[in-house]
């Protein structure tokens, strides 16, 4: 399908749904490890306008689903108190891994049920073949993107508590500016994260096929 508004659309709903349940897996999850922090802040709902960044949540995925870019994005992060959590560094990785993971069975889901039943090829009429297609690209563009290891993405929290305490510091320091580096990274490099991106959805999708024998 070309771009056109009912696309648009399409793609804005399948943002929204994704980011909801990435951001409530972090909720979730930070929950049963110990933390209400999330739970107290109001962020364990499907309210979209708790979860929602306006410029990365919809001004980004959009900008490029147009572009023919391979679609990316994320939403205001899950406040989370790591001194509350169980194993806390590692409590806090797996908090992180959670979001992303979520988005990684989503886009599995809609691959297994599409291909199964033909609607990812097309056999339920184009508009059901675009609407699986794009959950499950958009789904490992958000995994990918959030696993990039630069503060505050989840990849970086991850890789806190792998790391010795000297780059656990240099994490920290970056955090407070970790957005505003996000953006220049994606307004100075984004022919290089486009390309980065499309590679490992790719293989995601060589993957995906791999499972189910084909």
């Amino acid at each position: 399908m070309g771009v056109s508004i009912l696309t648009i659309v399409i793609i804005l709903i399948i943002t929204v749904v994704s980011v909801i349940l990435h951001e409530l897996a972090h909720g979730l999850f930070a929950y049963w490890l110990g933390d209400h922090t999330a739970k107290d802040a109001g962020r364990l709902t499907f309210n979209p306008i708790k979860h929602i960044d306006p410029y990365m949540s919809i001004l980004v995925p959009v900008v490029l689903f147009v572009l023919g870019a391979p679609v990316f994005g994320g939403a205001k992060p899950v406040p989370i108190n790591s001194r509350n959590l169980k194993w806390h560094e590692w409590g806090m990785a797996l908090v992180a891994l959670a979001g992303p993971l979520t988005n990684f069975l989503i886009a599995l889901i809609f691959f297994i049920l599409g291909h199964f039943t033909g609607l990812i090829y097309g056999s339920g009429g184009e508009l059901l073949a675009f609407i699986f297609t794009e959950f499950v690209y958009v789904n490992i563009g958000f995994m990918l993107f959030n696993l990039i290891p630069v503060p505050p993405l989840d990849g970086s929290r991850i890789l806190y508590a792998i790391s010795p305490d000297g780059f656990r510091n240099i994490l920290a320091t970056i955090e407070p500016y970790g957005f505003i580096l996000v953006y220049l990274l994606i307004f100075l490099f984004g022919d290089v994260f486009s390309h980065l991106m499309l590679g490992g959805m790719n293989g995601i999708i060589d993957f995906f096929y791999l499972l189910v024998g084909k």
